[in-house]
């Protein structure tokens, strides 16, 4: 629905902004001038730029990794059923970088599938102001030229080194077709939208409609960022439009003066009863904040070559084939900082991009591409070697699992002990306790994400319990079997069974109490997996005794999604040499090993057979039992795998 209210202040905008977007421009260091290739850009002044990807020498940059590429092209010839899968490549050079005086954030590069993808829209009255829960894909149908995507491109940079720098977004499409008019839709979405090609289904939309609004004060600040969408207009040689809209609530377009941005006057939602709907915005300064244009010649057309809709693999472009525009996210007032006092913060989550029929708004959808996520930086992971010691206590490295070259990572502690520096990927802990990690992503930016470890110290060796002889699991559908065996098993009133997702925070979800008048016992119990699964889940077994003590087994990872693989360690190491116990995530099926010891000299130090189960196991290894203190080598071997250990015995 149109408001006709805001029609002349809309139309004279778009006009008088025409006649500027037609022309190559380099905006942040970046060369927006519908070719790939660093360092083309036309004039010496601006020789030397960035692009999509670097082919010809200059101190230009490609933003796009093109590790494997060769092997994909090569891959068309020798399997051509790979011309007709999608794949994405990130950004290549990490988050954060500063690369020729510019702040590099995210970028992708995105093929679409190709022949019978499942992801289009199907004929009828699929628009953008409908949620997408109500659009309709079809298994297979034909889609015009004009409206069949081939490969994306998407790029955030800032015009400069700080983070309060002006933010700039960086966009590229092929189309098939060629001639005449081609209309596409740059869709940000603050949800974790998802679309499944088995039910041609999208889910993870926000909840107004399928999408997410923006909220204001009464101001107009913005006290929530919602979805965007960014919509071009290609006519046969040149870009004609380009427009901006906010998902938002009809009402605030009357009840609401925006202080980073003006309303344009354009509302459309899924119908004209609609309370929400994308509305057109313009920038408060005068001055277009977009540039574009489509490739003038026949060129290159990229690392990764490009496959046609006839499923033919090309070197080059055709004329009009790949169009590229930028768009300064600052001057048109959706730079988070400008509203959220966060430079940093990430202004979406996910990108669809897709094809419309006309000009309109309201046109009829054709093709999309997957969503994929931008931003996505990991979140810290802190791992230590060793989380439990008893007996002695050893100063413990932590590290920074998952590192991002630029970010910051400070540690803190209330009541352990940081010997050295708290700052950098790896600290040393010279005392038990609880440590945290802070990410920050640039020495500007807040904390993004934080991690704790937690290591215990037991002077008697009483909390790993020496009465639990093996614990191992096994993933199988929906539920998680758990087995175990103990002895001393009289001296037991309960066995309470807990889970957890981090690793760090148990709950219980079964107690069991011991069989009667049996010294040793083997039990066993499942867990049923929630709806919502997670990648992975620890257990462990609490023993409390009649006398009212309490005894704890190692803890036992036990991956969901992860096809099986042989990872073992020796836990705790160092150990004591009645406590050394052999631990692995995933065995490949039931097996008997050989458990060889040996020390330093490589002479043989003991020898033992272990019984390990498909899934996730701990056994005791009780071949120490008696040995001097040292370091030691364990050999584990087996029909499915050969590993080769290292333990300090104390």
């Amino acid at each position: 629905m149109k408001l006709k209210l805001y029609l002349f202040l809309a139309y004279s905008v778009v006009t008088s902004a025409t006649a500027q977007i037609i022309s190559p421009a380099v905006n942040a260091g970046f060369g927006v001038e519908a070719d790939l290739r660093a360092n083309v850009f036309p004039g010496s002044r601006f020789a030397f730029s960035d692009d999509w990807f670097i082919a010809t020498a200059g101190s230009g940059t490609g933003v796009i990794d093109t590790s494997g590429a060769a092997a994909i092209v090569n891959g068309y010839t020798t399997n051509p059923a790979s011309r007709m899968y999608s794949f994405i490549r990130p950004m290549k050079h990490p988050a954060y970088s500063v690369i020729n005086n510019k702040l590099f954030l995210d970028a992708k590069f995105c093929r679409d599938y190709h022949g019978d993808d499942s992801t289009i829209f199907a004929s009828g009255s699929n628009k953008n102001g409908m949620s997408p829960s109500n659009w309709s894909c079809p298994v297979s149908q034909g889609i015009p030229d004009k409206n069949d995507i081939l490969d994306v491109f998407t790029h955030f940079r800032r015009d400069g080194v700080s983070v309060y720098d002006s933010l700039w977004f960086m966009g590229g499409i092929s189309i098939e077709n060629t001639n005449g008019n081609r209309y596409f839709d740059f869709e940000f979405y603050q949800t974790d939208l998802v679309y499944n090609r088995s039910s041609r289904t999208f889910s993870g939309y926000g909840a107004e409609a399928g999408h997410t609004s923006w909220l204001f004060d009464a101001a107009g600040n913005v006290t929530r960022a919602g979805d965007i969408i960014f919509t071009a207009e290609y006519s046969s040689s040149s870009l004609t439009f380009l427009g901006a809209r906010i998902w938002i609530n009809k009402n605030s377009l009357t009840a609401t003066v925006p202080v980073n941005f003006e309303w344009g006057g354009l509302f459309d939602g899924e119908n004209n009863a609609s309370v929400y709907g994308y509305a057109s915005i313009m920038p408060k300064s005068a001055g277009t904040f977009y540039t574009g244009l489509q490739s003038a010649v026949v060129q290159w057309a990229g690392s990764f070559a490009l496959v046609r809709q006839n499923n033919n693999v090309v070197a080059d472009y055709e004329q009009g084939q790949f169009m590229e525009f930028s768009v300064n996210f600052s001057k048109l007032g959706l730079d988070p900082g400008l509203y959220g006092n966060n430079p940093c913060a990430n202004p979406f989550k996910k990108v669809l991009i897709k094809s419309r029929a006309s000009t309109s708004f309201t046109s009829e959808l054709k093709d999309f591409v997957l969503p994929f996520a931008m931003f996505a930086y990991p979140a810290v992971k802190a791992f230590a070697n060793i989380t439990y010691q008893c007996g002695v206590y050893y100063n413990t490295p932590l590290t920074v699992v998952n590192p991002m070259p630029n970010a910051t990572y400070t540690w803190s502690t209330n009541n352990g002990v940081i010997i050295g520096t708290n700052t950098g990927t790896a600290i040393i802990a010279g005392a038990p306790g609880t440590y945290y990690v802070q990410q920050q992503l640039n020495t500007a930016c807040p904390q993004y994400a934080t991690d704790s470890v937690y290591l215990m110290f037991d002077t008697i060796c009483r909390v790993l319990n020496a009465d639990v002889l093996s614990f191992n699991a096994v993933h199988n559908n929906n539920t998680i079997a758990l087995n175990w065996q103990v002895n001393n098993n009289q001296a037991a009133s309960a066995y309470v069974l807990e889970v957890s997702t981090d690793g760090m925070k148990f709950n219980t979800f079964k107690v069991i109490s011991p069989s009667q008048n049996l010294n040793d016992a083997v039990y066993n119990s499942n867990y049923e997996l929630p709806a919502a699964t997670a990648a992975k889940y620890f257990f462990r077994v609490k023993i409390i005794a009649k006398n009212g003590s309490e005894k704890i087994s190692n803890v036992l990872a036990v991956p969901v999604f992860n096809k099986p693989e042989a990872v073992y360690s020796i836990y705790p190491n160092p150990a004591p040499a009645q406590n050394v116990w052999l631990q692995n995530y995933s065995g490949f099926s039931n097996e008997v090993a050989d458990v060889t010891i040996y020390n330093m000299q490589g002479k043989k130090a003991g020898y033992e057979k272990i019984t390990l189960q498909k899934g996730a196991n701990q056994i005791k290894i009780n071949s120490f039992v008696g040995k001097a203190p040292g370091v030691y080598i364990i050999k584990v071997k087996s029909k499915n795998m050969d590993v080769t250990l290292k333990v300090i015995i104390t």
